[in-house]
């Protein structure tokens, strides 16, 4: 039986990549010299009617303008609808999303990929950057959904869900181009053959994507943990279908909306970009994950399942970011207040609800030297808890810090920590000053004796929250030594130490090259631990357990095509 004939793509308007090439060259320069540069402002005020976008308050119109309402995106395959979100503030979205049939939705998917393959690497990449100059347009929009689902406080899914996530996704796209581009699109072959006429072959290089990319999405930073991978795949020439975490669906779905409607208007089918909402316990995520059109998972969450999927999802490409246990080792420091206020502020952003949040701070029990003369480990433990202390004080600026706890999980490990040890700072309630129903809590700093003969000692558990560990060790040695433990049994996603030894910082930094962990050293201003920046930090090194990629680099986005080679005589 003959097949139809592949047709050819469909016109991209030219004005589309004159448009967008700037940026891409931008950040392709930015990835090399990993230099700071963002195209996305993340001050709430460069948003607004002025700036061609939506401001404060027309994005919060457009979020209550979707609560309660029917999210129709006009898949193919929907068999029906589901709800259930419910902010962790307090109210319940009440917003309905798409069901799909995926023996219905994939072959749609598929079928889409033929043009969007033959459109090359360029048209690919601008599509891309003009669905993220949309959701940046929206930001303000997306600030509120994400609030409402992960339990950011406001400024902080303003950026981190906003500008930070649409660099995350940007950086994704520059990667994807320079790895497609590496090899030429066409080439010339001419071999001497002495006196005989050379051997002359023309030969055309095509990046072939690898089929479906299944996203599952996580509750706590659903845009900036799902943009690297939604936009690398989808710029290698790959088909997306967004799974969101059932607790932050709609800025998942707010992005497939944006996606589906750039791709129609540059003239591609919309159902390269899809979404599979599911029911309550429905877990779809594991029926999906193995369907043979999936070719590429990417995940963020729980190690089991993340394990799962490694073992399990053998046809498929799977990169997967799961738990971690970050440490930092406190050697001495010439800057005392700073590295406690640094610490301080690095345990209470979020609720310490970041994957690069610091459990375990390892302190020698003889205590260390500082600026403000030697302290013992007590004393070190004692004023960090009353930086804490005082960086919560005032109830409206910790709300405004900490957000909400995100799910039920949290609060339990929180209220369970004080029976794993002494507590130096015990966790307390803070009222929201706009959500009554908001569940926001300080963190808990427990002590912990490192030299314990325990084969696993609690603190080599990550204990996901707002808990962390001060843990006495003999010597700064036995910190390095259980930091090399941890990161390459448990894995860790960020690494930080202090200490004015060139010795100790040589010690710390060969452990950290030795087991593949990022490292941040001596932090004591405006730059925390917890924090990385698209374009220059990578998230992650996909060299321990904690994950098997890191966000972003050649290697996160090169196997997600393959180059296959047409030649002919020429």
């Amino acid at each position: 039986m003959a097949t139809a004939p592949t047709q050819a793509p469909p016109a991209v308007p030219a004005q589309l990549v004159e448009k967008h090439r700037p940026t891409l060259d931008r950040a392709l320069e930015a990835i090399r010299t990993r230099e700071y540069w963002s195209p996305h402002p993340e001050h709430p005020k460069a948003y607004g009617e002025e700036h061609g976008s939506l401001g404060a308050a027309e994005g919060k119109a457009a979020f209550d303008a979707l609560l309660g309402t029917r999210f129709d995106l006009d898949q193919p395959g929907t068999d029906g609808w589901v709800a259930g979100e419910v902010s962790p503030y307090g109210p319940a979205l009440g917003t309905e999303y798409p069901h799909a049939d995926a023996d219905v939705l994939l072959p749609a998917m598929r079928a889409a990929m033929p043009a969007w393959r033959d459109a090359g690497p360029e048209v690919r990449a601008a599509v891309c950057l003009e669905i993220l100059a949309r959701i940046n347009a929206r930001t303000h929009e997306f600030a509120h959904a994400v609030m409402h689902t992960s339990g950011q406080a406001y400024l902080m899914a303003m950026q981190a869900g906003g500008p930070h996530a649409q660099d995350r996704g940007l950086e994704a796209v520059a990667y994807a181009y320079a790895e497609q581009t590496r090899v030429p699109a066409s080439a010339e072959w001419t071999k001497p053959q002495g006196k005989r006429e050379p051997l002359s072959l023309a030969k055309r290089f095509t990046p072939v994507p690898r089929g479906v990319s299944l996203l599952i999405g996580c509750n706590t930073f659903p845009t900036w943990n799902g943009y690297p991978g939604l936009f690398a795949s989808l710029a290698t020439g790959n088909p997306v279908l967004v799974k969101p975490h059932p607790r932050a669906v709609l800025p998942l779905a707010m992005t497939v909306r944006a996606a589906r409607e750039t791709l129609a208007g540059a003239g591609f089918d919309p159902n390269l970009v899809a979404l599979a909402a599911e029911r309550e316990g429905e877990g779809i995520a594991r029926e999906l994950a193995v369907r043979p059109e999936v070719r590429i998972i990417d995940y963020t969450g729980s190690t089991a399942f993340g394990d799962w999927l490694e073992a399990n999802a053998r046809q498929a490409q799977v990169f997967t970011e799961k738990a971690g246990v970050n440490t930092v080792v406190v050697d001495s420091t010439d800057d005392y207040r700073g590295m406690l206020g640094n610490l301080a502020f690095s345990l209470s952003l979020y609720s310490g609800q970041m994957c690069t949040t610091p459990q375990n701070l390892l302190i020698p029990r003889g205590g260390i030297d500082t600026d403000a003369g030697h302290k013992s480990y007590d004393e070190v433990v004692s004023d960090l808890a009353s930086a804490v202390d005082k960086l919560l004080g005032d109830d409206q600026r910790a709300a405004a810090l900490l957000g909400a706890i995100v799910n039920p999980g949290v609060r339990e490990r929180l209220e369970g920590a004080a029976k794993l040890g002494e507590v130096a700072l015990a966790s307390r309630e803070v009222p929201h000053p706009e959500f009554p129903d908001a569940t926001v809590r300080t963190p808990v700093i427990v002590k912990l004796d490192g030299a314990r003969p325990d084969s696993e000692p609690v603190c080599m558990s990550e204990c996901f929250g707002p808990v962390s560990f001060a843990v006495a060790v003999d010597s700064t040695a036995d910190a390095v030594a259980l930091l090399r433990r941890t990161v390459r049994e448990k894995g860790a996603m960020t690494v930080g130490a202090y200490t004015t030894s060139p010795e100790v910082e040589r010690l710390v930094e060969e452990a950290c090259l030795e087991e593949c962990a990022q490292l941040s050293l001596n932090l004591t201003g405006g730059v925390y631990v917890n924090q990385t920046a698209a374009f220059s930090d990578f998230h992650g090194s996909g060299g321990n357990p904690a994950a098997n990629a890191a966000l972003c680099d050649g290697a996160f986005v090169a196997s997600r095509f393959r180059m296959v080679e047409v030649r002919r005589p020429a």
